[in-house]
């Protein structure tokens, strides 16, 4: 349908699609509501493995799991409206001993959740594109494949933002998905919807994508472990995206998880599954326990901390828990070295590399993400802004560029500005070029002895979760976890503690220096922000996904040692908090669909 009667069409879509996930929730059994009982509580605290072991010895039914995490992926809706794809039904029918799960699988009865874009048999792929519904898959996917020969149940697929471009999750299609600790913030983006439905425990395991940060920002702001692994780790074959064809910054599948433990648990038990042999994108590298073993035996550590990356400075919550950890580190005896900008190359700095990640990005100048619209579809705020500067003509962004790097005296926005647009074939090799020479610099420069890090600890992101609407100002400030997608380094998020409205206030003598940190710190008010997760980031080279999860438990233990453990939300005892206007997830008069 052409416009402008596409829009019709889309908003009836709207209405279809939220009308049908409302009326699963309505008509799930009595099994899925009430509070939980108290093997729904074992169940949610016992580790996986022990979770598998009485799977396979008929201790445990796997549907007793399922419909334990069904129950908590019901509160985590309505709290957050995280979910798009209720799966359980079929979910129901796949765990069954003669259903589509290996029930003697490493993974057996455990269930995962997955971001929106995943393709699961019988169900849309909608990326928050209203015009991709209606439209089920045929078959799973090879990643969906792979979780049910483990033995794992799909339960649930998550809220993403429209694009995926966004530390934001919403979309029309699928409403406002809200942070899980207050509803006025953004869980994240672009797995957001998969932050908040593990920060209530509504899920045992979620698998998102990251291009820019897409697994690590919501694992931030909502307070939860995931690991962003570098490419060819993790299978990418059977999923659907706004930006088909885009590999000048490869987008990377990989797990989130509630706690450290389940995260290494499911990373091991799945790259043992060896999927390379279904999935022509991953290589050929199986499980290191070895590496594993080595890196938790090793003592002490030498560890580079990363206090700024000289573009958007920590704000004083990161801050605080990025010297937190560091101190519980070095309390246990690992040596912990600051990395003071000036020590970076000079000629493949953060700052650099953020303009190299962002023009790659978006060298279509936004026109494949585009070309899903239908008429009177809302972008998502940070990806209208990528429009706007991609849009304006470039003598009059060059003007623009002038007057921001001279008159206004703020480089590191001017440098960002001055290429933004669309690149022809010829352009987008020479950025390519640059983007294999910036890693080859700091390939060079980590090898030298004054910089043999063991990983490197730096911020997550520079605030704690921003408020909905946020990302029209702080689009660009994603330094802190695009820098390793543009390296293509395996990195980590674990949760340390949460903002303080006292000890995490801003200096009144604050300015932000350039124009990047002046949107980022645009709605950072400590009061507000009471209670928001605060994260670090631990980050390991190329392909060492084993080494950095090990290094996150030796975070996670040197702080535990230290006396700090965070403490994640129980999905039944709540905090009250006040509703963000308009957030609520559509209610239409239904009646419920016969499913079971």
């Amino acid at each position: 349908m052409y416009p402008p009667f596409d829009y019709f069409e889309h908003r009836r879509a709207c209405v279809i699609k939220q009308r049908q996930r409302d009326a699963r929730f309505s008509s799930l059994p009595d099994a899925y509501k009430g509070s939980l009982t108290s093997q729904q509580r074992s169940i949610l605290n016992a580790p996986i493995a022990s979770l598998v072991s009485d799977v396979h010895s008929g201790a445990l039914s796997p549907i007793d799991i399922l419909r334990t995490y069904g129950k908590t992926a019901s509160i985590a809706q309505a709290r957050t409206n995280s979910v798009t794809e209720l799966l359980l039904p079929e979910a129901e029918a796949w765990a069954r001993e003669d259903g589509d799960v290996n029930l003697k699988g490493p993974l057996a009865g455990i269930p995962v959740s997955l971001k929106d874009s995943i393709a699961v048999g019988g169900f849309d792929v909608s990326v928050g594109y209203s015009r991709n519904v209606f439209k089920p898959y045929a078959e799973d996917g090879v990643l969906v494949k792979l979780l049910k020969k483990a033995g794992a149940i799909p339960h649930v697929k998550t809220a993403l933002p429209i694009t995926l471009l966004s530390f934001e999750s919403t979309n029309d299609l699928w409403g406002v998905c809200r942070n899980p600790h207050n509803p006025k913030y953004s869980p994240g983006g672009s797995s957001g919807g998969e932050g908040a439905l593990l920060a209530l425990n509504g899920s045992r395991i979620g698998i998102g994508s990251d291009v820019a940060g897409s697994v690590r920002a919501p694992a931030a702001w909502s307070g939860i472990n995931s690991i962003r692994c570098s490419t060819g780790r993790w299978p990418k074959v059977g999923i659907n995206t706004s930006m088909p064809g885009q590999e000048g910054i490869p987008s990377v599948f990989s797990p989130m998880a509630r706690t450290l433990d389940d995260l290494t648990y499911f990373t091991r038990v799945f790259i043992g599954m060896k999927p390379w042999e279904v999935d022509y994108t991953v290589h050929p590298i199986p499980w290191r326990q070895e590496a594993y073993d080595q890196a938790l035996e090793e003592k002490p550590l030498r560890i580079g901390l990363m206090t700024t990356d000289g573009v958007i400075e920590p704000s004083p919550a990161i801050a605080r828990g990025l010297e937190i950890t560091a101190s519980a580190l070095r309390s246990q005896g690992h040596e912990v070295i600051p990395i003071p900008v000036s020590s970076f190359p000079s000629t493949a700095t953060p700052a650099l590399g953020l303009q190299i990640a962002s023009t790659l990005l978006c060298a279509d100048g936004g026109q494949t993400f585009k070309s899903f619209f239908r008429t009177g579809e809302n972008n998502d705020p940070g990806a209208a802004q990528i429009n706007f500067y991609m849009a304006l003509p470039r003598p009059i962004k060059y003007l623009w560029y002038l007057w921001t790097k001279y008159v206004k005296g703020d480089p590191v926005w001017a440098g960002i500005l001055r290429y933004f647009h669309p690149l022809s074939a010829f352009e987008n090799w020479k950025w390519v070029a640059k983007r294999e020479k910036f890693r080859e610099v700091w390939f060079d420069w980590l090898n030298k002895p004054e910089q043999s890090f063991d990983f490197i600890l730096c911020p997550g992101n520079a605030t704690p979760a921003l408020p909905h609407g946020g990302m029209k100002e702080a689009v660009s400030s994603c330094g802190y976890t695009f820098l390793w997608n543009l390296l293509d380094y395996s990195a980590g998020i674990l949760p340390v503690t949460k903002v303080d409205a006292v000890k995490d206030a801003l200096p009144k003598t604050f300015k932000p220096a350039n124009g990047l940190e002046r949107g980022a710190y645009k709605f950072y008010d400590a009061t507000e922000m009471q209670g928001l997760p605060i994260a670090v980031q631990v980050v390991g080279r190329r392909l060492t996904e084993e080494k950095v999860l090990a290094y996150m438990k030796v975070v996670t233990d040197s702080l535990a040692e230290s006396g700090t453990v965070y403490e994640h939300l129980d999905v039944e005892n709540l905090p009250e908090v006040e509703e963000i206007e308009g957030a609520q997830r559509r209610k239409v008069p239904v009646e419920p669909e016969k499913i079971w």
